[in-house]
């Protein structure tokens, strides 16, 4: 296949293998894939028809992966800062949502949201939330990666009636999404306490046949495992594993109450973990033992939450968020370096959702999910490790460019597949209807 594009960088980080730094070389990328990665000077010689590109100050990097949020919920950010996660979700945000949840809600959310992580670096997302046939379509049109939830909970709201009726649409979705090479569907049960056993079972059963993940918060808060010891007699891990769902396709989200029989549970299992720092910090859920899940070889990913929790979309800071935090709660300095943590941003999340094999890191064959971060400016001088500056001093707003399956998202800082003038219009008018 003839190469149709070369991207020439002053670095290129390919995550795979771990911690290696190409100096002066090339991305050669043809029909949405990466072909060959190779020095400059070779490559300019190799494809001299080939139309090229020069990043002389950037990095390039896979895209992050945002392996947990939920995307239309950028429309609530800010509503009801600073209280307990039971407290926002039954008294402030779950009452908004019974309210003002609908298809409109979650389209002009979501664009919301992508307009916000492609600007932000990130390729494919993770989602969890009503309406997922919306958020595929939106994640479709501007030409994002997406895994959406098919969410499952026991209780009504306005896409669905029960767990039956929540089930058979998100097979549909299944179904319609089927092939497409940027929009697969993972189960999404809510979390443990939202959900009973009997739907559990089921998707569990479907999962397996249709070779999905399952996407879940699990042990968010201590108020979770008091709450399920009192009502099951166990804590939520021990109850999922009697129901034979922490397997290699389980995916935990937050995670910051374990114990060692908890973590060896899912490393037994073959799960992933989604970690979200922040949103864990600002609703003052706990921390997860990061170092410890690592330690034991479980793979742990990165995740924003929703920006009705955190308040943003930003992987990059989750990132740093990451390595710092570990090192604090593991009291040792040396857990999680920067390869580590961009390695959880970018090929764990990959590999928590299935895709390690089409994105994640910048390899032959893979597809061209791109993101370019500018490294010459004040904030990242001196520049000893690319890596470490990646990690530990830049941020979002030094990305300047992003490709999904080699189609450019975000040239020099603009959106190209979306208007961002209108979704801030209409972003605006959301505000005034929920809080007028």
């Amino acid at each position: 296949m003839p190469i149709d594009t070369l991207l020439s960088a002053r670095w290129i980080i390919p995550v795979e293998p771990d911690g290696l730094v190409l100096e002066h070389h090339t991305l050669a990328l043809a029909a949405g894939r990466i072909a060959a990665i190779l020095p400059t000077a070779e490559a300019r010689a190799r494809y001299p028809n080939a139309a090229a590109e020069e990043f002389p100050l950037h990095a390039l990097i896979p895209g992050f992966v945002n392996a947990h949020t939920h995307a239309a919920m950028s429309l609530l950010r800010g509503v009801a800062d600073d209280r307990p996660l039971m407290e926002w979700l039954t008294e402030h945000i779950w009452p908004l949502e019974q309210r003002w949840v609908d298809e409109d809600f979650v389209r002009d959310g979501t664009d919301l949201a992508l307009a916000e992580m492609i600007r932000g670096g990130i390729t494919c997302f993770n989602d969890m939330y009503f309406f997922p046939e919306v958020t595929a379509r939106q994640a479709a049109l501007c030409g994002m990666r997406a895994v959406v939830g098919l969410i499952v909970v026991d209780f009504p709201s306005a896409w669905a009636t029960g767990a039956d009726e929540y089930l058979s649409k998100g097979l549909e979705l299944h179904e319609a999404l089927n092939g497409d090479p940027l929009i697969s569907v993972a189960f999404a049960p809510h979390a443990p306490y939202s959900v009973s056993d009997e739907p559990l079972s089921r998707l569990r059963r479907l999962a397996a046949e249709l070779e999905r993940p399952i996407h879940m918060h699990v042990h968010e808060t201590a108020g979770e495992i008091e709450e399920s010891l009192q009502r099951h007699g166990v804590r939520p891990l021990e109850r999922l594993g009697a129901l034979n769902l922490p397997g290699p396709n389980f995916v935990a989200v937050h995670m910051t109450q374990l114990t060692e029989e908890d973590i060896d549970l899912i490393a037994r299992g073959g799960a992933s973990v989604v970690h979200c720092p922040e949103s864990n910090l600002k609703l003052a859920s706990g921390f997860c033992p990061v170092a410890k899940l690592v330690a034991a070889g479980v793979n742990v990913a990165i995740g924003t939450d929703g920006a009705a929790s955190n308040n943003d979309l930003d992987v990059m800071g989750e990132m740093r968020m990451a390595a710092l935090l570990a090192k604090a709660v593991a009291e040792d300095a040396s857990v999680v370096p920067a390869r580590t943590a961009l390695r959880m941003a970018t090929f764990n999340g990959a590999r928590a959702l299935g895709l390690d094999s089409e994105i994640g890191s910048l390899e032959l064959g893979k597809a061209a999910d791109i993101t370019a971060i500018r490294l010459d400016g004040i904030e990242t001088q001196p520049l000893y490790n690319p890596i470490s500056d990646l990690v530990y001093a830049a941020s979002r707003h030094q990305v300047t460019d992003v490709w999904v399956a080699g189609k450019r998202l975000l040239y020099k800082r603009e959106l190209t597949t979306l208007d961002a003038v209108e979704i801030c219009r209409r972003a605006q008018d959301w505000r005034q209807k929920l809080m007028p």
